[in-house]
């Protein structure tokens, strides 16, 4: 449970500002700057909460890892819409690739992680 409420804490912040600053609670019609502003702020605090348990000893559970997939999903929607629009995606492609390189690190530092949690 306490991770949960750790993970929850830089999704709920991202929330809060793109509900203060750009009025809406989709981040999928976000232009692409503002979209950036609020990826790198929900990716930033939940990488930060990860690290920050991971230094406390804790094992990265399974929902960890739905939940960073999930994340990426996002980006790779926006990153496909960007594409059939004819957009530049030239930053979010390199926030995805870092997204990936990370995941796959702390998949390897973390090979027993929880079943079944």
């Amino acid at each position: 449970m306490k991770k949960l409420i750790i993970h929850f804490i830089p999704v709920a912040i991202s929330f809060i500002w793109l509900v203060s600053e750009c009025k809406t609670m989709n981040p999928l019609i976000l232009k692409g700057p503002d979209f950036l502003k609020f990826y790198l702020i929900l990716v930033l605090g939940f990488y930060a909460s990860v690290f920050i348990l991971k230094s406390l000893g804790e094992k990265i559970s399974q929902i960890t890892f739905y939940s960073l997939m999930c994340i990426g999903g996002v980006g790779i929607v926006k990153l496909i819409r960007g594409i059939m629009l004819g957009k530049p995606i030239g930053f979010l492609t390199m926030i995805l690739i870092l997204e990936l390189i990370v995941i796959l690190l702390l998949s390897a530092l973390n090979p027993q992680s929880e079943h079944g949690k």
